[in-house]
């Protein structure tokens, strides 16, 4: 099987793969790509006042074990990613961890995707990160008020046409 879709229309001149011809966001069609087992890894960090990150490395956060209610919501932001992202494909999910390490100033959060489908995965490594960052802020928002989401990327993904890449790399 091709891996390139076959074509509804015309491309929008720009090259844009999600523009029709005049210019309206589409969905791209993936039928006609091969299936192949794909994996996307992100990462991202919440900013933490130092009393919220002794809160978390001592079991004292008010709302109960704020990691683990943010690791649950990553899984569930990975699976919901469609719902999310107008123009995403629906895939099978069919693995996600989710590593939480609370650091002198704040949560290292990561996260690994996995599918074997037609297209990869990455938005729903990122909707995994952005979403266990959500769930741990709100469970340490009473602690820390200014709790900040940074640097939220793709670090590295394999499978599909372009197979392997990482960042730096």
């Amino acid at each position: 099987m091709s891996d390139t879709p076959p074509r509804q229309g015309t491309d929008h001149p720009s090259g844009f793969t999600h523009l029709d011809e005049s210019g309206a966001a589409r969905m791209v069609d993936v039928s006609g790509k091969g299936v192949s087992a794909r994996t996307a890894t992100a990462t991202g960090r919440v900013l933490l006042s130092p009393e919220a990150v002794a809160a978390l490395r001592g079991g004292g956060v008010p709302k109960g074990d704020a990691l683990a209610v943010a690791r649950i919501a990553g899984i569930q932001g990975a699976k919901r990613t469609p719902d999310l992202v107008p123009l995403c494909h629906p895939v099978a999910v069919h693995g996600v961890d989710v590593d939480l390490t609370v650091v002198d100033e704040g949560v290292d959060v990561s996260a690994t995707v996995r599918t074997a489908d037609r297209t990869g995965v990455e938005m729903e490594a990122l909707t995994c990160v952005m979403t266990a960052a959500l769930g741990l802020i709100d469970m340490v928002k009473a602690i820390d008020p200014e709790a900040e989401v940074t640097r939220v990327r793709v670090e590295e993904k394999t499978g599909g046409r372009k197979g392997h890449w990482r960042r730096g790399g």
